[in-house]
Protein backbone atom coordinates (compact mmCIF):
# COMPACT_ATOMS: atom_id res chain seq x y z
CA UNK A 1 0.00 0.00 0.00
CA UNK A 2 0.99 3.40 -1.11
CA UNK A 3 0.32 7.22 -0.10
CA UNK A 4 0.35 10.24 -1.92
CA UNK A 5 -0.24 13.14 -1.88
CA UNK A 6 -1.32 15.07 -5.38
CA UNK A 7 -0.47 19.18 -6.02
CA UNK A 8 -3.59 19.99 -8.76
CA UNK A 9 -4.09 23.37 -10.41
CA UNK A 10 -6.41 25.90 -7.84
CA UNK A 11 -9.58 24.46 -7.89
CA UNK A 12 -12.04 26.72 -8.36
CA UNK A 13 -14.89 25.70 -6.68
CA UNK A 14 -16.37 22.61 -4.56
CA UNK A 15 -17.80 20.96 -7.98
CA UNK A 16 -14.07 20.83 -9.03
CA UNK A 17 -13.52 18.87 -5.73
CA UNK A 18 -16.35 16.55 -6.68
CA UNK A 19 -15.17 15.82 -10.12
CA UNK A 20 -11.99 15.32 -8.81
CA UNK A 21 -12.57 12.98 -6.07
CA UNK A 22 -15.09 11.29 -8.48
CA UNK A 23 -12.43 10.64 -10.61
CA UNK A 24 -10.10 9.39 -8.38
CA UNK A 25 -12.50 6.80 -6.63
CA UNK A 26 -13.48 5.15 -10.33
CA UNK A 27 -10.27 3.31 -10.18
CA UNK A 28 -9.50 0.36 -9.08
CA UNK A 29 -7.32 -0.37 -6.00
CA UNK A 30 -7.88 3.22 -4.41
CA UNK A 31 -8.84 2.96 -1.13
CA UNK A 32 -11.96 5.21 -0.95
CA UNK A 33 -12.29 6.12 2.34
CA UNK A 34 -8.84 7.92 2.71
CA UNK A 35 -9.69 10.19 -0.69
CA UNK A 36 -9.29 13.91 0.44
CA UNK A 37 -9.67 16.32 -2.29
CA UNK A 38 -8.79 19.98 -0.39
CA UNK A 39 -10.36 22.77 -1.76
CA UNK A 40 -8.53 25.43 0.18
CA UNK A 41 -4.76 24.08 -0.93
CA UNK A 42 -6.03 22.16 -3.96
CA UNK A 43 -4.39 18.77 -3.00
CA UNK A 44 -5.36 15.59 -2.87
CA UNK A 45 -4.56 12.85 -0.58
CA UNK A 46 -4.75 8.79 -1.02
CA UNK A 47 -3.71 5.36 -0.27
CA UNK A 48 -3.34 3.30 -3.46
CA UNK A 49 -2.37 -0.66 -3.42
CA UNK A 50 0.56 0.29 -6.67
CA UNK A 51 0.03 -3.49 -7.69
CA UNK A 52 -3.68 -2.36 -9.26
CA UNK A 53 -2.93 1.00 -10.08
CA UNK A 54 -0.17 3.34 -10.94
CA UNK A 55 0.58 7.03 -9.94
CA UNK A 56 0.18 7.98 -13.46
CA UNK A 57 -2.82 6.32 -13.56
CA UNK A 58 -4.39 8.93 -10.86
CA UNK A 59 -3.01 11.74 -12.31
CA UNK A 60 -4.07 10.39 -15.71
CA UNK A 61 -7.58 10.23 -14.20
CA UNK A 62 -7.47 13.49 -12.98
CA UNK A 63 -6.45 14.92 -16.23
CA UNK A 64 -9.02 13.58 -18.26
CA UNK A 65 -11.57 15.04 -16.13
CA UNK A 66 -10.18 18.39 -16.64
CA UNK A 67 -7.20 19.41 -13.76
CA UNK A 68 -3.92 19.73 -14.39
CA UNK A 69 -1.44 17.77 -11.91
CA UNK A 70 1.60 20.07 -10.86
CA UNK A 71 3.47 17.64 -9.06
CA UNK A 72 2.72 14.16 -6.64
CA UNK A 73 4.88 12.93 -3.96
CA UNK A 74 4.59 9.52 -3.31
CA UNK A 75 5.60 7.26 -0.24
Amino acid sequence: MKSATIQLETLTCPSCMLKVEAAVNSLEGIVEETVKVSFNSSKVKLDFDEEKVSIDDIEGAITKVGYEVLKSRVK
